[in-house]
């Protein structure tokens, strides 16, 4: 219920700030533009907090924290006083319809390359992108990496960081061919090519690194228990964070890849547990969930372990001055808003699938764990939202701000609007079409649960 709790609060913080972010891209080129706004409105339905400004304008905060809306003076929906016809957005020349509907979009670019700069410049803790073993019969294995090898750069990219590999390889879906630098453990660099061809990921299984195999280097895994999941099969036993692992079934704990293998062949079977809490022993018998993986039932009974301490030399601080900390946010601000559109593009021709979408369920999960680890993680979850939103704001669906600009350049060629009749079929084909993108993503979400 905690989880739930902090999960949904951290939600509420991430939309309402990309929202007010959007919405006052809208309001403050309205207002340069001429264009009289009536309301500045955070959320829908009944307002919980409103005021009038000294320049007519009203701001809300409403009670369902779902979106927001500027609402300006309109010609098509209002009826205007003839000393007032100019104040109207309808009235404006279209290429100042133009600026005021792209400058939400444009809002959330800008506020990703300023939420990274701060991280950028605050700093953010992260380790080397070392490999451990290859996963059996994959890809990564196929290629011959070794263990201890550092990567160094994937597809000509430079990577300093594991989130950095992951953004690479995933610009690199539909590619036959991966190339890899890596610093092998003697010291020296060498080129691996990952032959991807038959490459497919599966998102609700495996992770992309997973999926070719490549398993990150991490200390070694203690014999105390650093997290229990509320909703697991262990915590519903008596098992505790904290704990220290004496014994699983009628086995001595000697190592935790044995207790993985253990626990994932008694799914939905009894299984013994014994730990030590504060100098007692204490003897549980839990039953791991059964998941599908692979086409295989494998046990769960969400538990991780603590781990030793992560080497010096493995640790980095990703952490810039004033100028390079800009440079760094523009760059990762492009990085992002391109492999979005690849990620688009690749679900129209397949590459990715449809169940990779997600909902307001998974960014509600993200926002809590990043914000969980600290502010600079959080930052970067709201610049990736941040891009995602002004993308997807972009697209040609007439319902959106890509619609309302698909209008409006047809009218700058034509010389005349689009007629309000091919307008409204538009709208609602494209209201159809991204109820039906939102009920995909919603499902996707709870079969995730």
């Amino acid at each position: 219920m905690l989880a739930f709790v902090w999960n949904l609060g951290a939600f509420i913080v991430a939309l309402g700030i990309l929202v007010t972010v959007h919405e006052f891209g809208h309001f403050w080129v309205a207002r340069r533009c001429g264009v009289k706004v009536e309301r500045f409105s955070i959320g829908f339905g009944k307002a919980i907090w409103r005021r009038t400004g000294a320049d007519g304008t009203e701001y809300v905060v409403a009670m369902i924290p779902l979106g927001g809306y500027v609402k300006m003076l309109d010609g098509r929906v209002d009826d205007l006083a003839p000393e007032m016809a100019s104040q109207a957005f309808d009235r404006k020349p279209v290429w100042q319809r133009i600026a005021v509907v792209s400058a939400g979009p444009l809002a959330n670019f800008a506020f990703a390359l300023v939420a990274l700069y701060a991280m950028y410049l605050v700093g953010v803790p992260a380790v080397r992108p070392v490999l451990d073993n290859p996963a059996p019969q994959s890809i990564a294995e196929q290629a011959g990496l070794e263990p201890k090898s550092l990567i160094t750069s994937v597809a000509g990219q430079e990577v300093l960081d594991w989130e950095a590999v992951n953004l690479a390889l995933l610009g690199q879906l539909g590619q036959e061919h991966i190339a890899l630098t890596v610093e092998t453990p003697g010291g020296g660099l060498r080129d691996v090519s990952l032959n991807t061809a038959s490459w497919k990921v599966n998102p609700e299984t495996q992770s992309i690194l997973a999926s070719l195999g490549l398993v990150p280097w991490s200390p070694k895994a203690t014999d105390t228990l650093a997290f229990v999941d509320e909703s697991g099969a262990a915590y519903a036993a008596g098992v505790r964070q904290g704990d220290r692992l004496l014994a699983l079934g009628d086995q001595p704990y000697q190592d935790w890849d044995e207790l993985v293998a253990m626990v994932q062949a008694h799914a939905d079977k009894p299984l013994a547990i014994e730990v030590e809490r504060a100098g007692e022993r204490f003897s549980y018998t839990m039953v791991p969930k059964g998941e599908l993986e692979n086409g295989q039932l494998v046990g769960k009974i969400g538990v991780a372990p603590g781990r030793e301490d992560w080497p010096e030399a493995y640790r980095i601080d990703l952490k810039y001055g004033a100028f390079d900390a800009l440079v760094k946010g523009a760059e990762r601000t492009w990085e992002l808003t391109a492999l979005t559109l690849k990620m688009i593009g690749n679900l129209f021709t397949g590459e990715v699938s449809v169940k990779s979408l997600s909902g307001p369920i998974s960014i509600a999960q993200g926002a809590g764990a990043t914000a969980g680890f600290g502010l600079v993680y959080f930052l970067g979850f709201l610049a990736l939202i941040s891009v995602n939103l002004g993308i997807i704001n972009l697209l040609p669906l007439p319902v959106l701000d890509g619609g309302h600009l698909l209008y409006y350049f047809i009218e700058l060629l034509t010389g005349r609007p689009v007629p309000e009749r091919v307008q409204e079929i538009g709208f609602r084909i494209g209201s159809a079409l991204l109820l039906l993108l939102m009920s995909i993503a919603i499902v996707n979400d709870v079969a995730r649960l």
